[in-house]
């Protein structure tokens, strides 16, 4: 059994956070409401009347950050620009302060000698937009190319590769078909036109990085789907969630089609919102890389509720996080795995673009160290039986607004206190410090 530091060389260590978690500063610089600002708006929207308007206060406190990235050895930094801090409407005039500002990060970055991965989509879609229609509207598309094609003008001198969208798949659940997460429809299968039109717009984009000589990834939410038993009503419903979930996102752009969702009811034009040319235009672009984000299974079991063809069963007997989600890391492994057998040539490079959990306030986090050392040896294992993962991002760097939970779910390597903005750095950061000193150090000389 390969153990965590069997990994490499070159491979690549990194944290992930996303603009709206940690930014703040939501009316400075000429940043314009998202959709995040209006949904947290909203009594009862997110735990405790939390909101994003300070967060991390990363807007002002960067360097003091980058400074915590270069402490901990990194060669990579995903974040996530907001498209309200370039263009507050999300089309027509560009905000050159939010530019400004994603010049000066980029630029510090850098100089710590970290290599800035940005994702360009994470859930904060511009009000403005929302107004039109969100992604339930074709166009906005068009309009996340526009966007594209302004920052890559602006930084791709200086940032290699790009992640268009995070997590489209729970965007989607949680903000069109559930209503949990901005903006906050609960439309169900309705919902799915938003998965077809942030397809769309990957593709759009893809285009304008490549033309623009620039690496194009997607992180996605990938989750290996277990089967509560082996009748056939739970296989069946075990494959229908997995088309859903992970096939949806995934095999328009390495297959180009839709999975079957007949067991949904839904045809292949996703109620109508797929049109001739859409399926050739979201794969046109190959990807340089496969982002996974990967934090538990998923148990199903046959129908409970009339309206969807599954249910979801727990996953018992494991340790759980404070979130709540079971901790499984051989999951890592299989869903790697999986990939690999599924898509074969067709799948690219893999990073695994989040992968943490939420733990007390404590900072001796024995637990996030467990936690991570299981998941990095079920990567390695997935590495040794032939899966190419190029990279690691875990979740994440600070303690951050974690969207409806608020401030109450912490998945940072380091601690903040939300009332002085104090960072303290917990015992997982001195843990992957450390693992990172060791990984590199096997391979010097």
């Amino acid at each position: 059994m390969p153990n965590r530091f069997d990994l490499p060389a070159g491979f690549r260590w990194g944290v992930s956070t996303a603009a709206y978690q940690i930014e703040g500063a939501v009316t400075e610089g000429g940043r314009g409401p998202s959709v995040w600002d209006v949904f947290a708006a909203r009594p009862g929207a997110v735990r405790d009347g939390h909101t994003g308007a300070v967060a991390c206060d990363h807007y002002h406190r960067y360097p003091e950050d980058i400074e915590l990235m270069r402490g901990l050895g990194l060669d990579g930094y995903r974040f996530s620009l907001a498209w309200t801090r370039v263009q507050p409407t999300g089309a027509g005039p560009v905000n050159p302060a939010g530019l400004a500002f994603y010049d000066r990060l980029v630029d510090a970055l850098l100089e710590a000698g970290i290599t800035p991965l940005p994702t360009l989509f994470h859930w904060d879609l511009p009000q403005a937009l929302e107004d039109r229609g969100g992604w339930l509207d074709r166009d906005t598309a068009n309009r996340f190319a526009d966007y594209t094609a302004i920052v890559a003008d602006r930084l791709g001198d200086r940032v290699p590769a790009w992640i268009t969208l995070n997590e489209p798949f729970v965007h989607m659940v949680y903000g069109y078909a559930l209503g949990i997460h901005a903006p906050g429809h609960a439309l169900m299968l309705d919902a799915l036109p938003a998965a077809h039109h942030q397809l769309l717009a990957h593709g759009l984009a893809a285009a304008a990085l490549r033309e623009r000589g620039l690496e194009v990834m997607i992180a996605n939410n990938l989750t290996p789907v277990r089967a509560a038993s082996s009748s056939d009503a739970d296989v069946a419903a075990a494959q229908a969630y997995d088309a859903l979930h992970n096939r949806l996102f995934t095999d328009p752009l390495l297959l180009g089609r839709y999975p079957d969702l007949s067991a949904f009811g839904v045809a292949d034009d996703l109620g109508g919102s797929v049109r001739d040319g859409d399926l050739k235009l979201i794969g046109a672009t190959p990807l340089d890389g496969l982002g996974v984000n990967y934090y538990n299974p998923t148990r199903i079991a046959a129908p409970t509720d009339p309206g969807l063809p599954f249910s979801e069963a727990p996953i018992e007997g494991v340790p759980r996080t404070a979130f709540d989600w079971p901790v499984v890391p051989d999951g890592l492994r299989g869903l790697l795995v999986g990939l690999r057998d599924r898509y074969g040539a067709a799948l690219p490079p893999v990073t695994i673009t989040e992968n943490g959990c939420s733990t007390a306030e404590d900072l001796d986090d024995t637990f996030r160290v467990d936690y991570l050392a299981g998941h990095l040896d079920a990567l390695a294992t997935a590495v040794a039986q032939g899966v190419d993962v190029r990279g690691y991002f875990t979740w994440s760097l600070l303690d951050n607004f974690e969207w409806a939970e608020g401030y109450h779910q912490r998945f940072g390597l380091v601690h903040v206190d939300f009332g002085t903005q104090r960072r303290t750095p917990r015992a997982s950061y001195a843990w992957y410090r450390d693992l990172i000193a060791a990984h590199r150090a096997r391979f010097a000389g």
